[in-house]
């Protein structure tokens, strides 16, 4: 008989399952609206007039209610059937994303709300944090999850430069979410945006503030989630 998995490690792969799938479901619905754009431009010239002006937001619910008649041509029938399928199968995909999103959501809030509540942390940014970090005593320390991020600074220098620019390996989903966070601070976090103009101030390129940001974000959210892990 196999060893059953921790709960850490059942945790961790729950996680990981939903937000794969969401993910996989928003790009299903891509290709799908894809897919419906193109039907249109080849449709009729009578159901294209009416279609083509439509923004994605009228378009699928639209497509989605069309109806065929007796009275219609074959080749009008044939394509608003695919039409209508193509919106309906968009529509049960966005249906599927926000379902797992809820989930992922309240998975997330229940293993470590502090993450959750720090500015400009969203719950798939979140989701990717937790992930990446997976249980407490994975890393030795959070320079470990710094470099495991991409977020570790590389030296850079030459000659009487002294410079460090951004590590391009580690986990590019976590990088990704370092990223975001960083992003979203500098749009609407006073603290964030004060030592952003601060440290341009040095004399330092934005790519080296998000870089020292993204470090500091790393540092923060592994403290956040070894506390939680210690109180769990």
């Amino acid at each position: 008989m196999g060893i059953p998995p921790s709960p850490v490690a059942a945790a961790s792969a729950r996680r990981s399952g939903l937000q794969r799938t969401r993910e996989g479901a928003v790009r299903a619905r891509s290709r799908a609206i894809c897919h419906l754009k193109a039907l249109v431009v080849t449709a009729p010239e009578g159901l294209r007039s009416q279609l083509r002006r439509l923004d994605d937001a009228e378009l699928v619910p639209r497509c989605a209610r069309l109806r065929t008649g007796a009275q219609q041509s074959t080749e009008h029938r044939m394509t608003v059937k695919a039409l209508r399928a193509t919106a309906r199968r968009v529509l049960a995909l966005e249906a599927e994303a926000a379902d797992l999103e809820s989930e992922l959501e309240l998975l997330v809030s229940r293993i470590c709300p502090a993450v959750l509540a720090e500015p400009g942390v969203g719950v798939f940014s979140a989701a990717e944090l937790l992930n990446a970090w997976s249980h407490a005593g994975r890393l030795l320390c959070e320079a470990a999850f710094a470099m495991l991020g991409g977020a570790a600074p590389i030296p850079a220098s030459s000659g009487q430069t002294v410079r460090h620019r951004l590590n391009r390996g580690g986990d590019r989903q976590l990088n990704r979410a370092l990223h975001t966070i960083v992003i979203s601070r500098l749009q609407h976090h006073p603290e964030t945006q004060a030592y952003a103009a601060r440290r341009a101030a040095e004399g330092r390129t934005p790519k080296e503030v998000k870089r020292c940001l993204k470090r500091f974000v790393a540092r923060r959210m592994f403290r956040l989630l070894e506390a939680e892990a210690r109180m769990a």
